[in-house]
């Protein structure tokens, strides 16, 4: 039995939108961070451009998402979209990172900046990401990997903020400093947010059980039922953001009819999915046959 809770949403036309606005930021940052000689403008620049990247991935995970099972991947290609958040989250602190090593370069070796090609560029990321950020921003809270790429546009929008400060603070004060401390700053942000979103996507790659799944509560409301005598060697994994799978051995309190066991497997069924939101559910029943009754099957001793 297999049922949908949540309905499907296609962001495929508002992440081109979103892609093509951050690729003109991209270009514009890139030339004024040159021109200005500013770090964090070209930092907000290379965010931007990681945006971009992170926006087509994005797109094309949804785009392949979309794919029917077949005989290869016999559960589609859902997997693919987790995948994508993992690259664009490991991208985005590989970026940070080395920005953090450039800031600490400027710091030993101050370079002048000009403050004022700096602010209208940095007004002018501001203004696309707040664009891309509202046109994906619904998309964001259905898909993990939208999501990261809605993290990436958040990290810019701050980083575009920060920025247009910090070029005032230079114009009336001319602490150039103030450049790659900003990058400091973003970069670290970025990160904190980054690894919220490499932790989910690798318990979902990893099949870990899901943060909202207690398998300890799973058994003892199925138990609870009369014709259930125990319920063991249970599997509890993502396929992505919304399908959960779960899968066990249930011990019969007797020796059932195939018909009944089909009627008690399927109120089984029914209790997952209404209490747990388990959306694909596959049941071994069966009477007196695992000498091993243990919630969670040991490597190595499958039956």
């Amino acid at each position: 039995m297999e049922k949908h809770a949540h309905p499907h949403h296609d962001p495929s036309g508002r992440l081109l939108i979103s892609i093509v606005l951050n690729g003109m930021i991209t270009v514009a940052e890139i030339a004024g961070g040159i021109v200005s000689n500013s770090l964090a403008l070209v930092s907000d620049a290379i965010h931007n451009l990681s945006d971009t990247l992170a926006l087509m991935l994005a797109w094309a995970a949804n785009r392949v998402g979309e794919r029917k099972p077949d005989a290869r991947r016999t559960f589609g290609y859902k997997r693919f979209e987790i995948l994508s958040a993992f690259i664009n989250a490991a991208l985005l602190t590989g970026i940070s990172l080395y920005l953090i090593y450039e800031s600490a370069v400027r710091f030993l070796h101050p370079e002048p900046v000009k403050p004022g090609l700096m602010l209208v560029i940095a007004i002018v990321g501001l203004a696309g990401n707040l664009c891309s950020m509202l046109f994906l921003h619904h998309d964001s809270e259905h898909s993990l990997n939208v999501k990261a790429a809605y993290v990436h546009l958040l990290g810019d929008t701050i980083s575009s903020v920060a920025v247009i400060a910090g070029a005032v603070f230079i114009y009336y004060t001319g602490m150039a400093w103030i450049d790659p401390l900003l990058t400091v700053v973003i970069s670290i942000v970025i990160m904190i947010q980054a690894y919220r979103i490499l932790r989910e996507s690798v318990g979902i790659l990893m099949q870990s059980t899901p943060a909202t799944i207690d398998l300890t509560k799973i058994k003892m409301l199925v138990e609870s039922h009369p014709q259930v005598r125990n319920i063991h060697h249970v599997h509890c994994w993502q396929l992505q953001d919304h399908d959960i799978l779960f899968e066990a051995h249930v011990e019969t309190d007797r020796n059932m009819m195939l018909s009944e066991s089909n009627s008690l497997m399927a109120e089984i069924e029914r209790l997952l999915q209404e209490n747990f939101g388990v959306t694909h559910t596959t049941l071994q029943m069966e009477f007196e046959t695992c000498e091993d009754t243990a919630m969670i099957k040991q490597p190595g001793s499958y039956d």
